[in-house]
Parts: C-alpha cells; structure tokens; sequence
C-alpha cells in the first residue's frame, strides 16, 4: 500500500507556518505508512493548478496514486492521524 501526503502551502502563508509542525508530527507518528511531499505553490503553480488548489494550506492523501482524503486549512496532530488510521 502506497501512501502520500501532499502538503500544499506557501512562504507567505502564516498558517502553512503554524500548519507544518503539526504535518511533520502527523507523518513521523505513521512510522513510514505515509510519505510526504511538501510542494510550494508559487514555485509549483502548474502542480497546484493540476490538483485545483485554491487556498492554502491544503493537505491531500493519495492511497495508490488515487485521491483518498483532502482538507483546506489544518487540524490538530490528534484528528489527522484518526482520519489517516481509517484510511491506513
């Protein structure tokens, strides 16, 4: 089982700030179920406009290449890896 997280955010972005460390914690604690890719979207607008990101941050879960799970904005470390254990 192939799963990734695409974390969408930007430099200026304060929230993706507050939003990374919680990503990052979510991430270590899947114990390398779930890789993830941090992408920028002024640095990668082609990738945002192929995923139809229009706000950030925004996380996406792939299961084997196919979109599974996607939220605008973040939670706490807690709710993510609840909804990440059902997908797992």
């Amino acid at each position: 089982m192939s799963l990734e997280l695409l974390f969408f955010s930007a430099g200026w972005c304060e929230p993706c700030k507050w939003a990374e460390p919680i990503v990052n914690e979510v991430i270590e604690n899947a114990a390398g179920k779930i890789s993830l890719n941090k992408i920028d979207i002024d640095a990668n607008a082609a990738m945002a406009k192929q995923h139809h990101i229009m706000s950030v941050p925004t996380l996406v879960l792939f299961k084997e290449g196919k979109e599974v799970w996607r939220m605008k904005g973040f939670d706490t470390a807690s709710n993510l890896q609840k909804i990440f254990a059902n997908i797992i």
